[in-house]
């Protein structure tokens, strides 16, 4: 399948589908959903386990956000684990919202891993994936999010593997990261924590 050249969020084929604290379900188009805060919303896919599978899901309580953010890999827990360490990362939700849209032959929908709010209000969206797990299906869902999130003025990041260094010394950070005990915060481009306080 062809992956489109741009994407027009004004038409009513390009909606999103997200779960709203007081309405519930909803499925509205893309141009009525720029300002929405879905940082705040509850996941619209459930996080299961299962006998056999192949994947790891589980929760991750951040300390950013004071409560438990999904992910269904260990590759999202650790992505998710740096961006609770990012000092410019105020906000934090995953799977949003299901983002819809036609590709000419049937409606297609794609959920990104993360939504995050940065704290000069600018929106990240944020789909994980190894380069080499990336089959053309994929390929095609990250184009379009990438193109839609251009319409909605959201940056869009499609991360993989993190440096091993950087992940490691995080995790270790991390261990004494908990509520009231430690706010220690990854310094932009140092590699290097701030200074931790709470102790």
């Amino acid at each position: 399948m062809a992956v489109p050249t741009e994407v027009d969020h004004a038409r009513p084929c390009i909606e999103l589908s997200y779960v709203d604290a007081v309405h519930g379900r909803r499925r509205r188009p893309l141009r009525d959903c720029v300002t929405c805060r879905f940082e705040d919303v509850d996941p619209v896919c459930t996080f299961r386990w299962s006998r056999g599978q192949r994947h790891f899901p589980g929760w991750y309580w951040a300390a950013t956000t004071g409560r438990h953010v999904g992910f269904e890999s260990w590759l999202e827990r650790d992505r998710l684990l740096l961006m609770d360490f990012d000092p410019s990362v105020v906000g934090i939700s995953s799977q949003p919202f299901w983002l819809h849209w036609h590709d000419g032959e049937r409606e297609r929908r794609h959920a990104p891993d993360y939504f995050i709010r940065r704290a000069d209000g600018s929106a990240v969206v944020v789909d994980v994936r190894a380069d080499e797990r990336i089959e053309p299906k994929d390929a095609e869902a990250f184009e379009v999010t990438r193109l839609v999130c251009a319409q909605a003025e959201w940056r869009f990041d499609r991360l993989g593997i993190p440096d091993a260094l950087l992940l490691a010394n995080i995790r270790w950070l991390s261990r004494n990261r908990t509520c009231g005990v430690c706010t220690t915060r990854l310094q932009p481009g140092s590699g290097r924590s701030s200074q931790p306080r709470g102790h």
